[in-house]
């Protein structure tokens, strides 16, 4: 309920808005284009703000800053629908090289041999003024022999168990979903993720549009880590780019999202409902079907995760992964910036955002 609550009415707000935007006119008054172009600037700000906060929490090491430094630069010089995942990919296993240190296992070579078992025993002995006279043929003095008895301890006496003081401990934490339960929700998640791609293109013509836009949306939230800004030029790549949102109309919706309350994911609902109106279909049901894309396999996989979560949150391979991935995310909120501060300016000589060509006025 308390997601209902706090998605619906800037979910449904959205809507609203998407319909009053599909109605307008190519040109819009002067100060509608100052209003939204501050809007825009404002958003910057404020993501930009967002940014160095979860910056001074992701970057704990040099590695790390490397993977947010990365990550920026790398977003802002390529666009693609597979490259945000690719980098987060390439972050997680980054870190996890570093962190195991998995390089240092494979390329190094011990250049000086190995010690015998004989040679440390005797120089042990030798320290400590043992004879080692017979080692090799296994005889050991008496003196060493005794002492060696005598720290064996006696296994005939009982050992008493251990007692743990229950003071003050923390109470074990206990899931509601079961391991074989999250592993069985994860698998049935991603078996019908990779059926809904198949069928992406068999599906005949007049329904590929709105199957095309719940596959982008499903496809959006799954593989978007480190909250809303990061799912910014995710859309702008699945849904402006396909040719279904004009980028004036997205960059309107983009700039009252950030007035709304609750999450930024609200986009969705704006951006399906216009491309369902584009493409002659009823606005509510593209609505529904990216609001329901983008949120459902969130709200799967956390269901899923919460089953083995407590198995695997204290392996260390786990947690190296999740850390580079963190900090891949974070510097992919730069690349947001970036493309947001580039677009940002709307006018009549800038139907599009494009600012960097606005000719100058005379």
């Amino acid at each position: 309920m308390s997601f209902f609550f706090f998605t619906l009415p800037a979910a449904s707000a959205m809507f609203a808005l998407s319909l009053g935007v599909a109605n307008i006119d190519e040109t819009l008054p002067g100060a509608a284009y100052a209003f939204l172009s501050g809007l825009n600037a404002s958003v910057v700000g404020v993501i930009a703000l967002a940014t160095t906060e979860l910056s001074k929490k992701a970057i704990t090491d040099d590695l790390t800053r490397m993977v947010v430094f990365f990550t920026a630069s790398a977003g802002m010089l390529y666009q693609a629908v597979w490259y945000f995942p690719a980098l987060l990919v390439i972050s997680g296993l980054t870190s996890l090289v570093h962190d195991l240190g998995l390089v240092k296992r494979l390329l190094w070579c011990p250049r000086r041999k190995r010690r015998t078992v004989t040679e440390a025993i005797s120089e042990s002995d030798a320290g400590r003024g043992y004879s080692t006279t017979g080692l090799e043929s296994g005889v050991i003095g008496t003196t060493r022999h005794e002492e060696t008895q005598a720290a064996i301890p006696d296994v005939t006496t009982p050992l008493l168990p251990r007692t743990v003081p229950t003071t003050g401990t923390r109470p074990s934490l206990h899931t509601p979903v079961a391991l074989r339960t999250g592993i069985a929700i994860i698998t049935s998640f991603f078996v019908t993720l990779i059926t809904v791609l198949t069928l992406r293109y068999s599906l005949p013509h007049p329904l590929h549009r709105l199957f095309s836009l719940f596959t982008n949306m499903i496809l959006a939230g799954t593989i978007i880590f480190g909250g809303g800004p990061v799912v910014i030029p995710l859309l702008r790549e699945y849904i402006v780019s396909e040719g279904w949102v004009s980028l004036r109309d997205f960059l309107i919706g983009l700039a009252i999202v950030q007035a709304f309350p609750g999450p930024n994911f609200n986009i969705a609902v704006f951006l399906g409902s216009l491309t369902a109106k584009n493409a002659g279909y009823n606005p509510l049901f593209g609505a529904v079907l990216a609001w329901v894309g983008i949120f459902a396999p969130g709200m799967v996989l956390v269901h899923g995760t919460m089953g083995i979560w407590s198995a695997i949150r204290g392996n260390r391979a786990v947690r190296a992964v999740l850390r580079g991935v963190n900090a891949g995310a974070v510097g992919l909120i730069y690349t947001v910036i970036s493309r947001i501060w580039e677009v940002g300016l709307l006018d009549e000589r800038a139907q599009q955002g494009e600012f960097f060509n606005v000719p100058a006025v005379k």
